[in-house]
């Protein structure tokens, strides 16, 4: 799907793809995702799990992937930034079309994988600033932390926690993950 042309949110939506074939379309260029493996996805049920419980009766949202994310939403369909966070939480139901969300979601979790770790920590650290995701969260597995990134003066401001911190949301007042369940032995 890669290739010279330059391909928006219109054409995306188009694409006749095999199952459990997904893309990303970052500046109108596709990007093929591999399938996550079982301790990623572990993870991210136990994440997606601590948002759905919290943010009941609230005015928010979590979205697990796959979920199309069009961080530069335009009504025409021209915009060409389509991603799939492994976790969105949208605050706002104007944020939310029957696609998907349209526009930055208030905060992305990316749990980083073999072959994610650059696209997550440059590629879409720099689009997530962009589009003005207010608050970003990389996992990494292998080394039980949780980066996490606030939109302050229009820049990341960062901190990083370990295996079983617990970690507070900025966005989401109140929250607080621990994760040392997220990092519980069988779940890796």
């Amino acid at each position: 799907m890669s290739g010279v042309r330059k391909f928006t949110y219109s054409d995306y939506k188009a694409w006749e793809l095999k199952e459990g074939e997904r893309y990303e379309l970052i500046d109108g260029e596709a990007f093929a995702m591999s399938a996550p493996n079982d301790q990623h996805q572990a993870i991210a049920a136990e994440l997606t799990a601590w948002f759905v419980t919290f943010l009941r009766g609230k005015p928010c949202t979590v979205r697990p992937a796959p979920y199309d994310v069009r961080l530069f939403y335009e009504e025409d369909e021209n915009d060409d930034t389509v991603v799939q966070p492994d976790i969105s939480v949208i605050c706002g139901k104007e944020k939310r079309g029957p696609e998907g969300c349209r526009g930055a979601p208030d905060l992305v979790v990316e749990i980083l994988s073999s072959g994610s770790i650059s696209n997550d920590l440059v590629r879409k650290f720099n689009l997530y600033l962009e589009a003005g995701v207010r608050e970003y969260w990389v996992v990494s597995p292998e080394h039980k932390t949780v980066q996490v990134f606030v939109l302050q003066d229009g820049a990341y401001r960062g901190k990083v926690y370990h295996g079983d911190a617990s970690v507070p949301s900025s966005v989401l007042e109140g929250l607080s993950v621990n994760m040392a369940a997220v990092f519980v032995p069988g779940k890796e």
